[in-house]
């Protein structure tokens, strides 16, 4: 497995990958117009554009002989405190349940301690079964959050956090 920082050059290699991957994980818990809705707030040029050169989103593929499998973005130093926020992490879903998900968060660990953050957070949506991986990945239920973002839409998640001093959540 290789995991490989891309930029603003790579943003049609992203929204493949979430055109790809991003729909599928959702079907069961949102609408289908909620889900277009939300494709284009998150992945049009624009919005990625801003997440990359702007907010500081640091997006990273995953591939496996060099065929992208996934993607992940996370920020550190996240609302000027010791912690790194996970915005995105998707496994296409041939590549689930092979560990590459569990590689990735301590990536994202190796690169948060670099920076001296102390902590990992992340939204999950309440119905998402990828819940069960995050525990397992030393995640703990942090508290609810509801977020409108906009034409009636409401994401409905938990904030998990995983903290990286020694000796907490420690696998």
């Amino acid at each position: 497995m290789n995991i490989r920082p891309v930029g603003l050059d790579q943003i049609p290699e992203i929204q493949v990958l979430a055109h790809k991957i991003w729909p599928p994980v959702f079907q069961s818990i949102l609408s289908e117009e909620q889900i277009e809705y939300m494709m284009e707030m998150m992945y049009s040029t624009h919005s990625l554009e801003n997440q990359i050169g702007k907010l500081g989103h640091q997006f990273l593929i995953i591939e496996q002989e060099a065929i992208p499998l996934g993607y992940v973005s996370y920020e550190t130093d996240y609302k000027g405190k010791a912690q790194t926020k996970i915005h995105k992490l998707y496994l296409g879903e041939e590549s689930r349940g092979k560990g590459l998900g569990k590689k990735v968060i301590h990536e994202i660990e190796f690169l948060a301690r670099k920076k001296g953050n102390q902590a990992l957070i992340l939204n999950v949506n309440r119905n998402n079964p990828a819940i069960d991986f995050y525990l397992k990945a030393g995640f703990d239920f942090g508290y609810e959050e509801k977020i409108d973002i906009g034409q009636g839409y409401l994401m409905d998640d938990w904030v998990m956090v995983k903290s990286l001093l020694v000796g907490k959540n420690q696998e």
